[in-house]
């Protein structure tokens, strides 16, 4: 029996990691059930065995790598000793990282749903939001520490912080970006200090 469930549970993997491939491909709107069979190497009727529509196939994928987000954030947080600074960067090198071990799932993720607003991103809305405000959280720790300054309010700052992180990934997602090892981590010290340093030049000796 614990056989079986295994088994069952590989050919689910097995489709779902397919799915990622066929949507980061073709996009979700253009393919068929049929393409995400043929690239599983199963029956058609097998992936309605698992899921009862593409639609569920996208969710599960987008709801799967979003909740090891949420959680990375979470556990992130916890981390008494790390400055809210130290918190942001290292949410944002494994995100960055996440992208670079599993580019097409990443494609998927941020292409699919959050920028779909109009679709799957408003149906995930909750979901979404869930990391924002731990993001904010973070922020405003950061703001009580006397750490980042309280001009603007926590929630503003952690949109403009993932949106910062989504929007470098569009850029390699859309070869805006160039690739490679020093890009990468070039990028985690971009965000983080724009973000956390803003554009402003430091006041000037003397004046």
């Amino acid at each position: 029996m614990a056989t079986a469930r295994t088994s069952a549970s590989e050919r689910r993997r097995q489709i779902l990691d397919a799915a990622v491939r066929v949507f980061a491909r073709q996009g979700f709107h253009t393919c068929r059930v049929s393409d995400i069979a043929d690239e599983a190497g199963v029956a058609y009727g097998l992936v309605y065995h698992y899921f009862r529509s593409k639609d569920e196939v996208l969710d599960t994928i987008f709801l799967e790598r979003w909740d090891v987000m949420v959680e990375v954030i979470e556990e992130v947080d916890r981390r008494a000793e790390l400055t809210a600074r130290e918190k942001l960067t290292a949410i944002t090198s494994f995100i960055v990282d996440s992208y670079r071990h599993d580019p097409d799932l990443m494609k998927v993720v941020i292409v699919e749903v959050t920028r779909a607003a109009n679709t799957f991103g408003r149906t995930h809305l909750d979901a979404i939001n869930r990391a924002y405000d731990r993001l904010g959280a973070i922020i405003a720790q950061g703001m009580a520490a006397g750490e980042f300054r309280d001009t603007i309010t926590p929630q503003f700052a952690a949109m403009a912080f993932y949106g910062a992180i989504e929007q470098a990934l569009t850029g390699w997602i859309f070869d805006m970006l160039p690739t490679g090892e020093k890009s990468f981590e070039q990028v985690k010290l971009f965000i983080v200090d724009t973000i956390c340093g803003g554009l402003d030049a430091p006041p000037r000796p003397g004046v």
